[in-house]
């Protein structure tokens, strides 16, 4: 046997499986396209299911370093600038999940792993390099790079992101599907906003067709802004018809934006022209998993967007690729687990694969409540406000993740309902 796990893709999952293969004592090689190690975008949120994870890996304290900590979810009404609902975070999350709530820079927790990875000392990291195709025999498999070499190994994890050529082969060419919505981001020095704007809270603005979230990150020196809006990219939002739909690197107009959120109230406005540049991305999915066998087959196995690509509007993207990471690790702790990695791999998707799907769902839910309009959105108003916390909360997710089934060792949070 090869015995090394060969991982297409160097962002966040597949830094993190690469970190719990290692943890394990199992060598990789991963693959990462680009010239250097980094992480593209802005912010993103990890939930006590994350930072439970990135406890159990001994990061907490490099989370700490870099990321922020905030103390609650407001939800305001975009326009009016009313008050909708809020969710107590900071202290009330860690002492009811025992983690606590993270914003954090994309830069930051890529760096964080990387570092955590380099440190392991398991990991082979090949820059420049692209895989091409795969092959699985019954002893491993064999993966062609662009360049026309070859590297061989036990198991192939595909972490290679929405538009995932380890999918396209093991599931059939599939189109993305897109969501309707464009995103656009930005960030702003949190002392060039008004007092008010700078507390450590996500702030989430709620309207017809749109919504807007903002949040600290790097430790509050920096505000996150998304603002989501129904549109086409090229339409009146930025780049050229027939623009690179997996590129962030669109330049946005400000004048764009403001227009398609419509009446804004004066505390939105003035975040969003606080922001200096915006960048603009077509948000796209695929639908929900219907089987474990979009996860896994055989010695290969999707990880991350490659399997279950989400839209951002349950803050889950980043946290279930490190989920889906702390999983396969933790199947592998038993000894002789590795041995057969077929098995391992089909219990890894049978544990992974309805949770994931039901993200999925609620991610797609969410983004139909935040946009709506009419009675709708009354609806959803009204139910803010008279159930609150009970509404926003979401313990069936931050509880988690679920310690996999035939998993002998136990872990740490392997009494929580999950």
């Amino acid at each position: 046997m090869n015995q090394q796990v060969i991982v297409a893709g160097g962002g966040i999952g597949g830094l993190a499986c690469a970190l719990a293969l290692a943890r394990s004592g199992v060598p990789t090689v991963l693959l990462e396209q680009a010239a250097v190690f980094g992480e593209v975008g802005a912010g993103l949120q990890l939930g006590p299911n994350a930072t439970r994870v990135l406890a159990d890996w001994g990061l907490t304290d490099a989370l700490q370093a870099c990321a922020a900590f905030p103390e609650a979810l407001h939800v305001r009404d975009a326009h009016r600038g009313t008050d909708l609902g809020q969710l107590r975070l900071g202290a009330m999350a860690l002492a009811r999940y025992g983690q606590p709530y993270a914003t954090v820079h994309r830069a930051d927790l890529h760096a964080l792993l990387l570092a955590a990875v380099q440190e392991q000392g398991l990991t082979e990291l090949r820059l420049n390099t692209r895989l091409a195709s795969f092959a699985q025999t019954p002893a491993g498999v064999s993966a062609s790079l662009e360049d026309g070499a070859v590297v061989d190994g036990d198991a192939l994890l595909g972490c290679d992101g929405l538009w995932s050529r380890v999918r396209t082969q093991l599931l059939g060419h599939r189109p993305v599907r897109s969501s309707g919505h464009l995103a656009y981001r930005g960030m702003v020095r949190s002392v060039d906003l008004p007092v008010p704007l700078r507390a450590s809270v996500v702030t989430a603005w709620l309207g017809p067709r749109m919504h807007v979230v903002h949040y600290p990150v790097r430790g509050g020196e920096w505000i996150n802004v998304v603002a989501v809006v129904d549109g086409v990219l090229g339409q009146g939002h930025g780049g050229e018809p027939g623009s690179d739909p997996q590129s962030w690197t669109h330049q946005a107009r400000a004048a764009d934006l403001t227009r398609a959120l419509g009446p804004a109230c004066a505390d939105l406005l003035s975040m969003i022209h606080a922001v200096p540049a915006w960048s603009l991305w077509a948000l796209n999915d695929r639908p929900a998993m219907t089987g474990a066998h979009e996860h896994a087959q055989g010695r290969v196995a999707l990880v991350g967007d490659a399997a279950h690509p989400l839209r951002p509007y349950l803050a889950q993207g980043a946290a279930m690729a490190i989920e889906d990471a702390w999983t396969l690790g933790r199947l592998l702790k038993p000894v002789g687990a590795r041995d057969d990695w077929p098995q391992v791999l089909g219990r890894f998707a049978d544990a992974r694969w309805q949770r994931n799907a039901h993200v999925q769902q609620q991610s797609q839910r969410n983004g139909r409540i935040f946009h709506a309009t009419g009675v709708v959105r009354w609806g959803r108003d009204t139910a803010m406000r008279l159930l609150g916390e009970r509404l926003l909360d979401n313990p069936w997710l931050y509880d988690g993740p679920p310690e996999p089934l035939q998993d002998p060792t136990p872990s740490p949070h392997s009494k929580r309902k999950t």
